[in-house]
């Protein structure tokens, strides 16, 4: 098996998408933050002290795709088109939806996970002083489109 991620000593490299073609390109990725029934409600009720948890996540979130490849090393940086992150409740979850599309040669999967884990982390930094048992669970991708390997969904 030929490892291509590799030069010829052995040291990582990007992988060289030059040859391929532009192609509308689309990720979902999802998460949640699970905590107590009592955080979920100060968030929907603007009651957490550092401000509008999802509006910053939401932010934040949007803000990490855009800067993924400056986080992950061997990802190509990408000229992202559209990012929108979306939140669901429960009882004791905050669900995270995050979609990231570009029109480029390779894929957005990463990014839209790390835009999920960023919203994620932002929720639980803003919270963290009242609730020290919140739990960052399930991040993945659930559907993706475009490019030679064309359609997933999870």
């Amino acid at each position: 098996m030929e490892l291509t991620h590799f030069d010829d000593a052995g040291r990582a490299r990007m992988v060289d998408v030059s040859a391929k073609e532009n192609t509308a390109r689309t990720a979902v990725a999802h998460g949640k933050v699970e905590m107590q029934p009592e955080t979920l409600q100060r968030i929907c009720d603007g009651q957490i002290a550092k401000g509008d948890v999802l509006a910053v996540a939401q932010v934040a979130g949007i803000m990490a795709a855009k800067k993924t490849a400056d986080l992950i090393p061997m990802c190509h940086p990408l000229p992202i088109t559209g990012a929108q992150l979306n939140f669901r409740f429960s009882e004791r979850t905050v669900e995270i939806e995050g979609t990231v599309k570009v029109t480029g040669k390779t894929g957005v999967e990463m990014e839209a996970l790390t835009a999920v884990s960023v919203a994620a982390l932002t929720i639980y930094d803003m919270c963290k002083a009242i609730d020290k048992t919140m739990t960052i669970k399930d991040i993945c991708l659930i559907e993706k489109s475009g490019g030679k390997s064309g359609y997933f969904q999870r």
